[in-house]
């Protein structure tokens, strides 16, 4: 028996099967008959079955043809259900990692105005190594995120384009020393605890970028904490805590906490749009040209002067100096 059957072939002898009549089922498939009666004859070939038995004035369908009618049918409407599932793309699935990030949400939103026909669905993984494993696995489409931070076996199956440098933030209980000045001098948090997503197996990569920057600058690393899920969790841990909170300056202020910018120098942390490589999706392209539109209109690759990033990170982002 053969291992493959054409599903054309099977197309054929149905139209035969209900008409009982070459002719007839040659005209409803728009074919010659020539070419429909060699079609029948392969078909027969490969199943080894007669399936028809023909005469001058009509046509028989065998015990084998009337075997063969049903399953035919059910392939065949398989393969409508699948061709009709794929008529419409499905949509994009692009991780934000968080509701109050800045950066992604603006990409995503311009992608939109670009493609309008397309579906873009944010969800949100809250760290780019969560995104990852399920960019890996065809979960989630795109993801924002710092590249560098991941494993290199989840960077082997991904591929990414350098999006901005964002200015680093502290986020203060409104009621902490530092929370009168309007920016904070990294000098200025020797001798804190901050938190910067210890433990969250989501986010390693934000917390070994936080390592390197308190790293002979005598901040500690807040000990790992439960993982908090929401803005109300997390805003709950975090008052229970007290530590400062490092972020990004995009960052929105809970309540009863106030966002400042980082200083002297100024640490950056660098986001690029991560998806796994071979993505096809009509919005693809829509994500790439806004994210590479909104790059160059708000000058987000610009890095300022005396600006602090990891060397590997700015190979990464292909960014030097």
């Amino acid at each position: 028996m053969p291992s493959h059957l054409d599903p054309r072939l099977l197309r054929v002898f149905v139209a035969v099967a209900e008409e009982l009549h070459f002719t007839r089922a040659a005209a409803r498939l728009r074919l010659a008959q020539q070419a429909l009666s060699r079609d029948v004859r392969r078909l027969e070939r490969e199943l080894d079955a007669e399936l028809f038995v023909r005469s001058t004035r009509q046509v028989v369908m065998t015990a084998d043809g009337e075997r063969l009618l049903p399953y035919a049918r059910r392939v065949l409407a398989a393969q409508e259900e699948l061709l009709a599932a794929f008529a419409e793309p499905r949509p994009l699935l692009v991780d934000l990692n968080s509701p109050g990030l800045v950066t992604g949400r603006r990409v995503l939103h311009r992608a939109r105005e670009l493609a309008p026909d397309c579906e873009l669905m944010a969800r949100f993984e809250s760290g780019l190594t969560g995104a990852a494993t399920e960019l890996v696995a065809g979960r989630l489409d795109a993801s924002f995120g710092r590249f560098a931070g991941l494993e290199p076996a989840l960077r082997d199956r991904l591929d990414h384009q350098p999006v901005r440098f964002e200015p680093m933030a502290i986020v203060l209980p409104e009621h902490h020393r530092l929370a009168r000045a309007e920016q904070v001098p990294l000098a200025e948090l020797a001798g804190e605890t901050v938190y910067a997503g210890a433990g969250n197996p989501r986010t390693p990569e934000w917390t070994d970028l936080a390592r390197q920057l308190f790293k002979d600058r005598e901040i500690t690393l807040a000990p790992p904490a439960p993982l908090a899920v929401g803005p109300e969790e997390f805003q709950r841990l975090m008052t229970k805590t007290g530590s400062p909170v490092l972020a990004v300056t995009d960052f929105p202020a809970l309540p009863g906490t106030v966002v400042r910018g980082l200083v002297d120098p100024v640490p950056l942390s660098p986001v690029s749009l991560v998806w796994r490589r071979g993505l096809a999706h009509p919005g693809f392209d829509a994500l790439r040209r806004a994210a590479a539109e909104l790059s160059t209109r708000e000058g987000w690759l610009r890095r300022p002067a005396g600006g602090w990033l990891p060397m590997t990170d700015a190979a990464a982002m292909r960014v030097h100096g």
